[in-house]
């Protein structure tokens, strides 16, 4: 939703005109057109697929189209047990995907290790990679994380989209790093 104190409407101008800043324009489509890289890892999963079905409904929210290549997200989202082994994994797709980029940490095993306290479990996805949205739960059920779709895009708006696109290097740079 755009904040009123970023739109107006002028009724002395015929037609509809919309006046807002850039910055919220580029926030509102970013918030509205998100793609989510699913990392299914554990039983999470189940309930992240549930999530993309007609009776929870994740497209309402603009993240119906889950993609399966982290060049083509701008939402990983982090579902279930993140092992020793799966936590390089998790950080290369982290790398690949382009900026702007967010993370949801879906579950208590994906946010602090859960009930694995081992060696072979990470506790806690953000150890290695920055997480935006945390949804609690064993596993959380397909409401909670649409709850955590909805903050993620409260986040997206409050962002300043333009001072940080300003703060990345140029693209040859990028491309060089």
């Amino acid at each position: 939703m755009v904040h009123g104190r970023d739109l107006a409407y002028n009724s002395k101008v015929e037609g509809n005109v919309v006046m807002t800043t850039l910055d919220a324009s580029i926030n509102w489509m970013r918030k509205n057109s998100l793609w989510p890289m699913p990392m299914g890892l554990a039983c999470c999963a189940i309930e992240l697929m549930a999530a993309s079905c007609a009776r929870f409904d994740i497209a309402r929210f603009g993240a119906e189209v889950m993609r399966f290549s982290p060049r083509q997200s701008d939402l990983l989202i982090v579902a279930g047990t993140v092992t020793y082994k799966m936590a390089l994994s998790a950080k290369r797709i982290w790398d690949q995907m382009p900026e702007p980029k967010w993370c949801i940490a879906m579950g208590a095993c994906a946010s602090s290790g859960g009930m694995y306290r081992s060696y072979a479990v990470l506790q806690g996805i953000d150890r290695i990679l920055p997480v935006d949205v945390y949804i609690s739960g064993c596993p959380p059920r397909p409401e909670a994380l649409l709850e955590g779709l909805m903050r993620l895009q409260n986040k997206i708006m409050q962002s300043h989209s333009l001072e940080e696109q300003k703060k990345l290097p140029p693209l040859n740079e990028r491309v060089a790093a």
